[in-house]
């Protein structure tokens, strides 16, 4: 009864840990890592052919990415996931091959004579071989899935299908039972339920990709949009939206719809909406098709009066190439949705291209930006970034509404574990930046009397006997950015939030006295304790 952590150790993405009991081989979750990779992650230690299940949390490509991947070395074994996870998965993989694939080719026709050819990571047929193996499963059924292990899904509100894992194991006459968080969601999301907790467990292996912040208020999320729209439509310019395809896209229509059916905006009559994703629009039909028992009580009223939550007057979605080219041709103001959420691939690169040069337009982001990404470059306050083989300077508006993420803030996450009637034997702490793992592990520790440890990859654990046997590895690679250029990046996002709170104090010149002063002695305070 071992569990041994191979990707998430440190980093927020490439989640994948490998559980052997029972004389079972198994697989929690098997991500790509994207973004910066600071640390090497150790290679599964047993074959792809020989591994007998994995147990997926979510289809998030940082969760089921490398599935393809473990199908092309010989995997074979049992996937098992919620329905909605099986579905979803079988449009990201086929994308992420796609991806793959074209990638591979532009490298190809880019390399120059006497280099070997890039071979892709997987293919199509890697990833339909992977969806093959899915098996889809309810919340809350409890599945026997060999001799001495049961396994339960538990809806953890982070995006449609997401579930932490319950995992029950009985061997050698040992008991013991390990929950994997998986993403913890947000509180009050837009169509999908709240995290349901769980009571009980032996081990948990929690996530803290925001163990280290707050969100915004939720009730603001509506109204800031709002504000943003409004403002960048007056200007003649485009909301731009860097989404992801999942989950993330149809939170923000089913925010739209709001406005829409409720004339929020003034002056700017039937302006466009475009979801520019092909991925966007298949996801937003499985949406369509899981309402019952995916969805909260406040999306089910509009579904059970014959109304679809995500669909509007003036929405328009591209799914072809030339209706994606259009969009930048349509000189209505508008608002563009569009994949990835990052900004690292797909269409949104060249709707940045477009809009970035442009004062009158808004770049908005409304999820994480891991390390290392362009998305992460220009919310961080870059003047100007690479695209295209150009250099672009930014001058459009770069806006951000945090409180739209998907993931739980550290009072979320520590409103989960503290839901467990009794504190578990060890938390292990993962799926966060290299030092938030550590510093939401010491607050949990010092603060709730949580047994914590925040493990590299490679590192290996005893949970029969509660023993570490392997502390694993700290290497970073080569790429992994110096210490004084980490310093560099967070000065240079300060001083980004301090030209925000520039741009900030000037759109409230109009704002009532009372206003003005409330928003003068935030800032004071703020100012009073950090002035030297």
């Amino acid at each position: 009864m071992k569990l041994t952590f191979i990707g998430a150790t440190h980093e927020v993405t490439g989640s994948c840990y490998y559980l052997e009991a029972c004389e079972q081989k198994i697989l929690i979750d098997c991500g790509m890592e994207q973004g910066m990779d600071l640390y090497e992650n150790q290679k599964l230690p047993v074959a792809a052919a020989d591994i007998n299940y994995v147990f997926l949390t979510h289809a998030h490509i940082d969760h089921s990415g490398m599935l393809p991947d473990l199908y092309s070395k010989g995997f074979r074994g049992k996937i098992l996931a919620t329905g909605a996870t099986c579905q979803l998965c079988d449009i990201m993989l086929r994308d992420s091959a796609h991806i793959q694939m074209m990638e591979a080719e532009w490298r190809n026709k880019k390399k120059k004579p006497g280099e070997k050819d890039y071979v892709p990571l997987y293919d199509m047929d890697d990833a339909i071989g992977a969806v093959s193996l899915f098996e889809p499963y309810h919340y809350n059924e409890m599945i026997n899935v060999a001799p001495g292990i049961r396994i339960r899904f538990v809806d953890c509100g982070h995006m449609l299908g997401s579930s932490s894992i319950e995992i029950l194991i009985h061997e050698d006459q040992v008991e013991k039972k390990i929950v994997f968080s998986g993403d913890i969601g947000n509180f009050n999301q837009a169509l999908i339920r709240d995290p349901q907790y769980i009571k009980s467990a032996d081990y948990v292996v929690m996530e803290s990709t925001y163990g280290d912040r707050s969100h915004s208020v939720i009730s603001s999320y509506l109204d800031d949009l709002t504000k943003i729209i409004q403002n960048t439509l007056d200007r003649g310019g485009n909301v731009v939206i860097p989404s992801f395809a999942i989950g993330r896209a149809q939170e923000i229509l089913y925010f739209m719809r709001q406005i829409k059916q409720d004339h929020l905006i003034s002056g700017h009559d039937h302006f466009p909406v475009y979801l520019d994703s092909p991925l966007a629009v298949e996801a937003s039909e499985i949406f369509s098709e899981n309402t019952k028992e995916y969805f909260d009580q406040d999306a089910m009223v509009f579904v059970n009066q014959g109304i679809n939550p995500i669909i509007f007057d003036d929405l328009i979605m591209s799914v072809t190439t030339d209706e994606s080219k259009a969009i930048n041709f349509d000189d209505r103001p508008k608002v563009i949705i569009s994949a990835s959420g990052m900004c690292d691939a797909g269409r949104i690169k060249h709707h940045l291209r477009y809009n970035l040069e442009r004062p009158e337009s808004t770049i908005l982001f409304v999820g994480y930006q891991a390390k290392g990404t362009l998305g992460r470059s220009i919310s961080d306050g870059a003047p100007k970034i690479h695209l295209f083989g150009e250099e672009v300077y930014i001058k459009a508006k770069i806006s951000q509404i945090e409180g739209f993420s998907s993931h739980a803030d550290n009072n979320g996450l520590i409103a989960w574990i503290n839901h467990f009637e009794e504190n578990p034997q060890k938390v292990f702490i993962c799926h966060g930046e290299d030092t938030v793992c550590d510093l939401f592990a010491e607050r949990l520790s010092q603060e709730f009397g949580h047994d914590t440890y925040a493990p590299f990859s490679g590192a290996r654990y005893d949970l029969a006997n509660n023993v570490l046997l392997s502390q694993g590895v700290r290497v970073r690679i080569a790429s992994a950015p110096s210490l004084q250029f980490k310093k560099s990046a967070i000065f240079e996002r300060l001083l980004a939030a301090g030209n925000r709170l520039i741009h900030v104090i000037h759109e409230n010149e109009a704002a009532s006295p009372a206003e003005m002063t409330r928003l003068a002695d935030q800032i004071n305070t703020i100012s009073d304790r950090w002035e030297k």
